[in-house]
């Protein structure tokens, strides 16, 4: 089966679209117990013009929202996720049989909050699956995220299914470890079951260094991490910061804009004082390295039975992000390798994961990893929206 899978993340730069083949393989007793083969067949990125990512950033864990405009936004995002997969199937000359479509966050919420009388966890994932499926012709599976939470999970990290899939047959232990806007690794024990699998997220992946760069040099990101090669990382500031609650929370854990957003990075520039504006992007570049380095010592046990830290998500192009990484996993006895190197782009990733789980609900079986999210039982995620 032929499955799309479409993922905008929380750096809100545009639309990953991901075509793959998925078929299950080996002996008919592995059939039963799932055991799927994925190959990718294109990938595609589309960035949203400036003016709808600016609503997109400005609708994010928002205390002051238009109600029609956030009504809008949603099935605009659904005609722009149509018009992306269907640029990617006509440009490769594939058709889907099925979409997985995770949406763009606005507000996630993994702790529970009271409300109204009531303590809840919530999520929102916005992009009308019906308009999508609508528009493209086929099946869409959207809004995977609340079905773990029903089943008191915090509804992330749900990319840790791709990654036990990909790597759990490998010879020994290997921590993988993407870098989107928010950070989040997935360690998996040589031969582990899936309940053995840890994932949780880490802290700020390009999040803080996006927006550190737009305020401080008006561009969306340090392209290349140039403007971090240049500056000189302030210690006393990333010590400071891991020491901040949410570094200190055992996991599962997951965070959003509403940890690492506006408000955050205001702070951040903040404690730098009147550090050079090249220092401010350094030390932010060097918090994401150090807080996955931190994330692994404090909560990945048995750090020996690891070798390899496989890194995905746009933080690899990030050169100076990547050697300040490989510099903080040196102590750990960890190698720093690329999921490219796997057969699965980095850029790809989040979008392909999103087309398994989109697989797994259509074929009525579960694919959230309770151990990674807090969820006390297996669920089906996604709603499915028919065309």
């Amino acid at each position: 089966m032929i499955v799309a899978g479409i993922m905008s993340g929380t750096s809100a730069d545009g639309i990953n679209v991901a075509m793959i083949r998925i078929q299950p393989q080996g002996s008919a007793r592995s059939k039963r117990h799932g055991a799927l083969q994925l190959k990718l067949l294109a990938h595609a990125e589309y960035p949203y013009p400036n003016s709808i990512r600016q609503a997109i950033l400005a609708a994010m864990n928002s205390m002051k929202a238009s109600v029609p405009d956030l009504a809008r936004l949603n099935f605009l995002l659904a005609e722009l996720y149509a018009e992306a997969l269907i640029a990617t199937q006509k440009r490769f000359r594939i058709k889907a049989a099925l979409v997985g479509c995770h949406g763009q966050t606005l507000y996630h919420q993994g702790e529970p909050v009271s409300f109204l009388g009531r303590k809840l966890s919530v999520t929102w994932q916005t992009g009308d699956g019906s308009v999508l499926a609508a528009r493209v012709g086929i099946p869409v599976v959207s809004d995977f995220r609340p079905a773990d939470m029903a089943a008191g999970g915090k509804g992330a990290p749900l990319v840790p299914f791709l990654d036990f899939l990909l790597y759990r047959d490998r010879c020994f232990g290997c921590i993988v470890q993407n870098i989107g806007g928010i950070a989040n690794l997935t360690a998996i024990p040589a031969g582990a079951a899936p309940e053995q699998v840890r994932a949780f997220d880490t802290g700020p992946g390009n999040m803080v260094i996006d927006a550190v760069t737009q305020r401080l040099f008006d561009q969306p990101y340090d392209r290349n991490g140039i403007h971090a090669a240049s500056g000189n990382v302030i210690p006393k500031v990333v010590t400071d910061v891991l020491r901040l609650s949410f570094f200190q929370r055992k996991p599962p854990r997951t965070a959003g804009r509403e940890e690492f957003g506006r408000e955050f990075v205001r702070e951040f520039i903040k404690r730098c004082g009147r550090a050079p504006k090249l220092d401010v992007v350094a030390t932010a570049t060097a918090l994401t390295a150090a807080s996955i380095a931190d994330a692994i010592s404090r909560f990945v046990t048995h750090r020996s039975a690891y070798r390899e830290l496989i890194v995905s998500g746009g933080g690899t192009n990030n050169s100076t992000l990547m050697a300040m990484l490989a510099n903080e996993l040196a102590p750990l006895g960890l190698q720093l390798r690329f999921s490219d190197e796997f057969g699965l782009p980095s850029e790809a990733k989040e979008a392909a994961a999103f087309a398994l789980l989109a697989y797994q609900t259509w074929n009525r079986q579960p694919s959230n990893i309770p151990s990674a999210t807090g969820a006390k039982r297996s669920a089906v995620l996604g709603k499915i929206s028919y065309a």
